[in-house]
Parts: structure tokens; sequence; C-alpha cells
């Protein structure tokens, strides 16, 4: 690794409050990365004011780049150009990673041989350093067995094994779910860690934080997009890359399903995203290895009866929270 950046950081930023992007970059900075061991490329997405006001005295510590807005996935893909670190982690603006955890998985990288380390992610910056790692594994064989946490901020991945994949733009919501999953398959390496490693912070107005029922909608006509499209890739795989992309779509379209009743609480609404859902053969849900979790929530959906019992019981766990 010696004369060439360890990881490039790709922050993209829209409207980010000047000190959490303080805060995001400051937590970079805090790492035991030489200067010539990091570059941080900030992704300025059409803010309505210059990204860098209120951090002038970061500048020298980033590489800025300001576009018109087309949203995130455009704006990783073209900090995805300029790139030059052997390995790849995004951070949203708003978030920051964790110190003592994260030199964990930078030891990983150094010293593990991974193409992929995957890490923990809290809500609490003081949460427990304590963390366990589990024995390497390809991308496939991990999908096959365990669930994954699609969010791409969760994982940092040698930049070599990217090869064409970019972000879809016409995806606003749940460009990772796409993503993640298809970056996994070219990982032969994928190294976990229980470590807490990413500070997430999910603002109100964010575009997962938002009550906006037209972006709710929105968001759950692109989950059905991503579902429709990696279901119609994982017919294009050999057989255990089959597998292990079948059994994401499944769970994929559970998620879809729960989000559905969370959101719409239409039975309506339901039956005809399930009957299209099954114009496809994703539904009935089909009978994979899955965690329990999954497996009850698969009988459930696939009933009359386990329907009616969830448009009932989501509802309400829901209001519990």
């Amino acid at each position: 690794m010696d004369g060439q950046t360890l990881i490039s950081f790709i922050i993209p930023v829209y409207n980010v409050p000047a000190d959490m992007l303080r805060k995001c970059i400051g937590s970079i900075l805090a790492l035991s990365l030489r200067e010539a061991e990091r570059e941080i490329i900030v992704i300025d997405d059409g803010s309505d004011h210059s990204a860098t006001e209120g951090i002038e005295d970061l500048i020298d510590n980033i590489i800025y780049v300001r576009q018109k807005n087309m949203g995130v996935s455009s704006a990783r893909n073209r900090a995805l150009t300029m790139a030059n670190g052997l390995f790849i982690q995004f951070i949203d603006g708003d978030d920051c990673l964790i110190q003592p955890a994260y030199e964990h998985v930078l030891d990983m990288l150094r010293y593990g041989n991974c193409d992929m380390v995957m890490f923990d992610f809290t809500k609490d910056p003081q949460d427990a350093v304590n963390y366990e790692d589990s024995t390497p594994m390809s991308g496939s064989e991990l999908m096959r067995q365990y669930n994954i946490h699609g969010s791409v901020w969760s994982n940092v991945f040698r930049k070599s094994i990217l090869g064409s994949l970019r972000f879809s733009p016409d995806i606003a919501y749940g460009e990772d779910e796409e993503f993640t999953p298809q970056l996994l398959l070219r990982a032969d390496s994928v190294c976990q860690t229980t470590a807490k490693a990413y500070y997430y912070r999910q603002r109100a107005n964010s575009a997962t934080g938002s009550d906006d029922i037209k972006r709710k909608l929105w968001r759950l006509n692109d989950s059905q997009e991503v579902i429709r499209r990696l279901h119609d890739i994982a017919e294009t795989l050999p057989t255990a890359d089959r597998q292990a992309m079948q059994r994401r779509v499944a769970q994929l379209t559970m998620d879809y399903i729960y989000n559905i009743i969370v959101i719409t609480g239409s039975r309506h609404y339901l039956d005809r995203k399930l009957q299209q859902l099954s114009s496809i053969g994703l539904y009935p849900l089909p009978d994979k290895n899955y965690t329990k979790k999954y497996s009850w929530f698969r009988h459930m959906a696939n009933s009359e009866l386990g329907l009616t019992a969830l448009m009932r019981t989501i509802p309400l766990l829901n209001k519990e929270r």
C-alpha cells in the first residue's frame, strides 16, 4: 500500500448544516491515517449555499466539488470517478465515524486481506466499543446464510471489485438496497465485525425521516422497482449467486410488504401491490433459509388470515414504539 491512498471517503451533501459536516470531516481526520493514506471527497449536490460555508478552515483537507442538484446517486457516482483510494467508504454528511470502533475496521483492512469489511452502526455515539469478528466468507455465501444491512455506509470495500457497478440515478429512495447486494456478489472475502463504527443521525427533514406521505409513497414505488430489478438480475446469475440474490430479493419483498402496511394501512393498496408481485413470481413468498423473524412473517403474509392479522397488529406495534 506504500505510495497509494488507502481509503477514499466519499461524502455527498445537500443542505447539511455546517456543524454536522464539520463533525463528519473531523471524525475522519481524527483517525490514525496519515494525510497520504486518506482522501476526503465532498460532493455538494446543489445545496442552497456552498457546503464550504462554515468549514473554511477544513478546505485544505478535502476535495470539494459542487454540482447542480441531481440526487445522491449521481453525487456518489461522480465521486467514484475521482477516487484514488484502494478502498471506498461512503459517509452521509450529517453522520460521522466513531473512532475506536473504526480503528478496528482499519486494522482489518490493513491486515485481513478483505475485499470488504461490514460493520455495525449506532444512533448513540457513546455506545459500547466491545465487538467480535466473524470468519471471512464470500459475499455470495454471506447472502445465502445471513441477513445484511443494505446501507452503503455500513461497509468499506476494495475499489477494484466495483468494476462497472454504479448507483442508479433514477432511484431516489432505496438506491443502497439495489447497489449493496450486487457489490457483495463481487467480493471474494467479506470480513464482518460487530464494531459499531458509524454514528447514524436521522434528521426530521431528511429523505428517510420525512413525514410527507407523497415522499413515503414515492419511496414504496422505488422499493418495488429495486425489487423488480434485482429479481431480473438474479435470473442472469450462476446458481450460487442466483440463490443468494433470490434470498435477498425475498427479504426485501417482505420489508416492502411490511412498509406498505405501516405507511398506508390500506388493505386495498396492499392487495393491488401483491397482485403486481405475483405477476412477476415474487408472491406468494418463497420458502428459504430465513431467520426466525422473516420465516414468521413469510408464513403470515402468505395467507389471507395471516395478512388480516398483520394489518391489525403491525400498526399497533409501530405505535408502541
